[in-house]
Formats: structure tokens, sequence, C-alpha cells
């Protein structure tokens, strides 16, 4: 089960597409953060989802609010599709221990050892939001992305 709204999100350090370490904490009192859980890079859903990220970018991200996105993918591949479909916001991997964050984050399938989709809005006090989750076979960004 994702965590419960109003329950302190679980901190992580991820690796970036540029190999750089991307804390939640980073964010901490400065920025909301827009937590977008996805199953594998180059996949057509998961491109369609990441690509309407891009392409409104600006409905998604301020200076208020930091869009994140995770999949278990190492930061190679994702550096290699960040480039291939020109994204502009971290891509993070989950890649080892492998989907611990998704397994805190409560998104993590078992059996096929991937990300189910999940979106968290994070305020910048570390809470939780309103927001959603769903298996991956399913089409596009869930549940509200801007969380009253």
């Amino acid at each position: 089960m994702p965590i419960e709204v109003g329950t302190k999100a679980p901190g992580f350090t991820l690796k970036d597409q540029n190999n750089q370490q991307v804390s939640l904490s980073d964010f901490a009192g400065e920025k909301h953060v827009l937590l977008v859980f996805y199953p594998l890079a180059f996949t057509g859903v998961c491109h369609g989802e990441l690509r309407e990220i891009q392409e409104n970018l600006s409905e998604y991200a301020s200076d208020d609010v930091q869009v994140l996105t995770v999949s278990v993918d190492s930061p190679y591949s994702h550096k290699v599709w960040a480039d291939q479909e020109g994204f502009e916001f971290p891509l993070l991997a989950d890649f080892w221990p492998h989907g611990a964050v998704a397994q805190a984050y409560g998104v993590f399938n078992e059996t096929a050892g991937i990300a189910n989709r999940g979106t968290f809005v994070i305020d910048k006090d570390g809470g939780r939001r309103p927001s959603g989750s769903s298996p991956p076979a399913e089409v596009g960004v869930d549940g509200p992305l801007v969380a009253g």
C-alpha cells in the first residue's frame, strides 16, 4: 500500500541521469516535490507519461515545485533516454538496492521487480499530500498533480 496522506514521506538519495546524487531533503523547506514513479525507461506508456511531463513542464514545475521521476533503471540508461528525449527534469535510479525507494513508498511490484506507477505530492515540510498510484499496465499520470 502506498504511504498514507499526511504521513512523513520516506527520505531518499538516488543518482540522476547525470550520475549526481539527489536527495528528497535537498528540497525540504524550499519546494514541494512532485514524485513520479514509473516502471521502466524506453517503454511506450512510460515514454508517453514522461513526454507529457516534459511538454507541460511549466505546469508541473515552478520556483515552488520540483519534479522528480523514479524507476529501477540505472543512471546510465536514464542518461541515454534523457538525452534522446530531451527530458529536463531528474530521472532518478532506484537501481540498488533494487527498488528500495519504490518499496518505501509502497509502489514496488515484487512479482515484476519494477515500480507500479505512482504519483506523490510531498509538501515542503516532507508530508505526503493526496495523489495516487496504479499498476504499470494502466496509462497516464495518476491522481491530481496539484493537491491542496
